[in-house]
C-alpha cells in the first residue's frame, strides 16, 4: 500500500492529502506584466469552473539558459513587483523559482511557493534556505536522479521544521537531447509522503535540441499529463502562453492558452475515474 501523502497549505489552499487535483500554471518567464495578468486571470477562471485549486507560476529570471544571448526575464526586483501585482489584483497564490540563498529570502516576501529548480535540487544551502523562509517549497526532481533519490533532499527541507513541501517529477535524461517520463516515478515519489506534482511541459523538452535553445514536443503535453493523473499525481504543472511559438523561453513546450480548457477538462475526468 502506498504511503499516505499529507496535505499542505499554500495560502488559503489545501493541496494533496486526497483532495482535488490541483494546478500550478502560468508562463515560463515574465515577458510583459499585462500578459502575465491575462494568463493568470484566464487560468484562475478556468480552474474555478473545474474545481481545481490554482497556483500561478512565472519566473523573474531563467538562469538556466543554453545561450548567454537568450532572454532571461525582467530580473528579481522588477519580476517580484509583477508577481506581487498578480497576487494583489487576482487573489491567487504565487510560485516562482529561485537560484540563490539571497533570492529565496527576497522572493519569500512576495510569493507563496518557492521552487527549487531541477538542476539545483541537490544544492543543500539553497534547499535549506528555501525551507527556512517558512513558505511552501516545490522541490523539482533533477533530470539526473532516480525518484527515490529525492528522499534525502526532502529530508533536508523537512529538517528545518517546514512540512509544506511538494515534490515534482519532470522527466529523466535519456540519451542526447531527450528526456523520458517513467510513470513509475509518480508512486515512487509518493512513498516520500508529500504531494506529488507532474510537470507536463518541461517533461516534453529536448534539452539543447535547437543548438542555442531547447527543443521539445508540445503535442506530447496532453499525453503525458493524462498518463500522470492516471498514475496518481496530486497536481499538474503546466507552462502556458497565449502564443507559444512567439514565447521568449521554452517556445517548443509551452501549452497554448486556448488549449488549456480541453486538457484540464480531460484531466478532471481522469482524476474522477481513478479515484472513484
Amino acid at each position: 500500500m502506498a504511503r499516505q501523502r499529507h496535505a499542505i497549505r499554500v495560502g488559503s489552499l489545501r493541496l494533496g492529502g486526497g483532495g482535488p487535483l490541483f494546478l500550478i500554471a502560468g508562463p515560463c518567464v515574465i515577458e510583459d506584466p499585462k500578459e502575465a495578468l491575462l494568463v493568470a486571470r484566464t487560468l484562475r477562471g478556468l480552474a474555478a469552473r473545474l474545481g481545481l485549486p490554482f497556483v500561478f507560476k512565472a519566473s523573474y529570471d531563467k538562469a538556466n539558459r543554453q545561450s548567454g544571448a537568450s532572454y532571461r526575464g525582467p530580473g528579481l526586483v522588477a519580476g517580484l513587483k509583477v508577481l506581487a501585482r498578480v497576487k494583489r489584483e487576482l487573489g491567487v497564490p504565487i510560485l516562482t523559482d529561485v537560484h540563490t540563498v539571497e533570492e529565496a529570502r527576497a522572493a519569500a516576501r512576495v510569493v507563496d511557493v518557492i521552487q527549487v529548480p531541477a538542476f539545483l535540487c541537490r544544492q543543500t544551502d539553497l534547499v535549506v534556505a528555501a525551507a527556512r523562509t517558512g513558505r511552501a517549497v516545490n522541490l523539482k526532481k533533477g533530470q539526473f536522479l532516480a525518484p527515490w533519490d529525492m528522499g534525502p533532499i526532502v529530508a533536508k527541507a523537512s529538517a528545518t521544521g517546514n512540512r509544506n513541501l511538494l515534490v515534482t517529477e519532470r522527466g529523466a535524461s535519456f540519451g542526447y537531447n531527450n528526456l523520458v517520463s517513467d510513470m513509475r516515478a509518480i508512486p515512487a515519489l509518493a512513498e516520500i509522503g508529500y504531494p506529488v506534482v507532474f510537470d507536463a511541459t518541461h517533461s516534453t523538452q529536448q534539452p539543447g535540441g535547437r543548438g542555442t535553445s531547447s527543443g521539445g514536443q508540445r503535442e506530447m503535453v496532453p499525453v503525458l499529463a493524462r498518463a500522470a493523473v492516471a498514475a496518481g499525481c496530486d497536481g499538474v504543472f503546466l507552462e502556458v502562453h497565449p502564443d507559444p511559438d512567439r514565447a521568449k523561453s521554452d517556445a517548443a513546450t509551452q501549452l497554448a492558452l486556448r488549449d488549456a480548457p480541453a486538457l484540464l477538462e480531460s484531466l478532471v475526468r481522469i482524476r474522477r475515474a481513478v479515484t472513484a
